[in-house]
């Protein structure tokens, strides 16, 4: 699971269109097509500085997820809210914090303990106040429980963390919360879901978060959540299709780009752009598809990757790149949020 720089507050650019979801003027994506286009208006390289900021526009244009690690998050919070609610829209955050996260892998980290987690939570909530806000709890943090990568001694501590954090944001007035339920590929019968998504409150919870960070096809995961929602009581989801365009790596194409079968989750050539962010989804149970994951952005060392989190253009390039090819239905433009 990527871990993502947290950046200053300073917005810049024009304001987002009022409706929808929060569209961050100064995020990674943004920045580098306007120093593209400020290189190509000195002459250098006009044409491709042009159309690399053209592809790398079709990211920055659509609204993608804020997320929250271990610096202190009240006022960034704040600040993001308080920018959405000037321009009507309602951003999303990733709450990306717990203890023992993402089991000592690329995105190792999180609070130092339960009590410490806690008030992180709770500064998050602060930050929120009555404002809109759509809050994504913790990647990977249940299926991790679920595969075993998680020591026993933590499985119970975490469960009641996410139970407390999940209490917390729903008794904010304005607030969706989503916990990460991991995704198709990965825990395969969703069944094994059950009892820790119960545990940690997915029935407070406005429901659960698919795909977050990975690339199951938009259909898969919806039918996979289907089957998740019918085993915790009818909950509605949200799914990440921000890299979902091309579905995941195949292992035949894996082999070919020299990619080894145990980090094909982890930049893998070939991916694209999928369906744009948009809150009208044709599916009563899916809330939302949302861009969780910020494309462009490393998910760790591995496969060419820079550290996690880290802006990658030339990946970015290529997502967008490949969202234009055969097959492809959707657009990228404004309006589908």
């Amino acid at each position: 699971m990527t871990m993502l720089p947290l950046s200053g507050c300073q917005l810049s650019g024009s304001p987002p269109p009022r409706g929808g979801l929060w569209v961050n003027p100064d995020g990674p994506a943004a920045r580098h097509v306007r120093e593209r286009e400020e290189e190509g208006k000195n002459g250098n390289e006009h044409e491709n500085k042009g159309r690399d900021a053209a592809l790398i526009n079709r990211i920055a244009r659509q609204p993608v997820a804020e997320w929250l690690g271990p610096q202190p998050p009240r006022e960034r919070v704040r600040f993001i809210t308080e920018s959405a609610a000037r321009t009507g829209t309602t951003p999303v955050l990733v709450a990306y914090n717990i203890p023992h996260r993402d089991c000592g892998g690329h995105s190792a980290g999180g609070a130092a303990n339960g009590a410490a987690y806690r008030r992180w939570i709770e500064q998050v909530a602060l930050g929120i106040g009555d404002r809109k806000a759509m809050v994504v709890l913790e990647p990977d943090a249940v299926a991790q429980v679920v595969d075993r990568c998680v020591p026993r001694r933590v499985v119970g501590p975490r469960l009641a963390m996410l139970r407390d954090a999940v209490a917390a944001f729903a008794a904010l007035p304005r607030v969706r919360v989503y916990l990460d339920a991991g995704h198709a590929g990965w825990i395969k019968n969703p069944a094994r879901m059950m009892v820790p998504l119960l545990k940690s409150g997915i029935e407070q919870a406005d429901g659960f978060a698919l795909n977050v960070a990975n690339f199951q096809r938009t259909g898969r995961t919806k039918r996979y959540g289907h089957r998740l929602s019918r085993a915790v009581g009818g909950a509605h989801f949200v799914i990440d299709t921000s890299r979902n365009g091309n579905g995941p790596l195949r292992r035949r194409s894996a082999a070919r780009h020299r990619v080894r079968a145990w980090e094909a989750w982890c930049n893998p050539p070939g991916r694209a752009l999928g369906e744009p962010p948009s809150t009208h989804t044709g599916d009563p149970l899916v809330d939302a598809y949302l861009w969780i994951k910020r494309p462009g952005e490393s998910d760790g060392t591995c496969n060419g990757g820079p550290l996690a989190g880290r802006w990658w253009p030339e990946y970015a390039l290529g997502l967008a790149r490949n969202a234009d090819g055969p097959g492809r239905r959707h657009g990228h433009g404004p309006g589908h949020h």
